[in-house]
């Protein structure tokens, strides 16, 4: 104890103070602005029904990676074809983008933003009605009660002037295991 006050009198004494030590701040990361968090609301590890029926379809693993840069979902359908995507906020063109690639070999690149309350995602999907029956797919996304997500798709011929339902998700989330 008294050496540390006789080295911090020397110290003042020479004009100089006590080297305190200091803690750096980790950076913040690009990535934490509000239009990369707009989509958080997805995050989480889900339940996934047909919206209006108790019949589980699907369990889907939806997670934050790259220091919140980018969200990857893991698709798991309890039949069919399995699949996911990745999702990013592209910032020179004030738009999210979203990857989807699955096991049947169907890659569709979406992009949108927020509408109102809902992430919406527009893109072109080869073959998405049948062989040769090609659409636009607009997925939207909105929070629901106790914390699930409403995931609703539509399909478009005509270039986007009219929409046809076409699939609507209820994500919950999972029960524990």
């Amino acid at each position: 104890m008294w050496f540390r006050f006789l080295a911090a009198a020397a110290l003042a004494a020479a004009g100089m103070a006590p080297v305190q030590a200091i803690t750096p701040t980790p950076p913040q990361s690009p990535c934490a602005t509000p239009d990369h968090r707009a989509f958080d609301f997805w995050v989480g590890n889900w339940d996934v029904y047909r919206t209006g029926d108790t019949k589980l379809v699907a369990h889907s693993r939806i997670e934050r990676l790259y220091a919140g840069c980018a969200i990857r979902e893991n698709w798991m359908p309890l039949g069919g074809t399995g699949g996911g995507s990745l999702s990013a906020w592209v910032p020179e063109e004030k738009a999210w983008r979203q990857t989807w690639v699955d096991s049947a070999g169907t890659r569709v690149d979406f992009k949108g933003g927020i509408e109102g309350q809902a992430m919406v995602l527009t893109g072109y999907w080869k073959d998405v009605l049948g062989p040769g029956k090609s659409a636009l797919v607009r997925m939207t996304y909105t929070k629901g009660a106790g914390g699930a997500v409403r995931q609703k798709g539509d399909t478009s011929v005509d270039s986007g002037r009219s929409w046809q339902a076409a699939f609507d998700f209820l994500y919950r989330p999972a029960a524990a295991p």
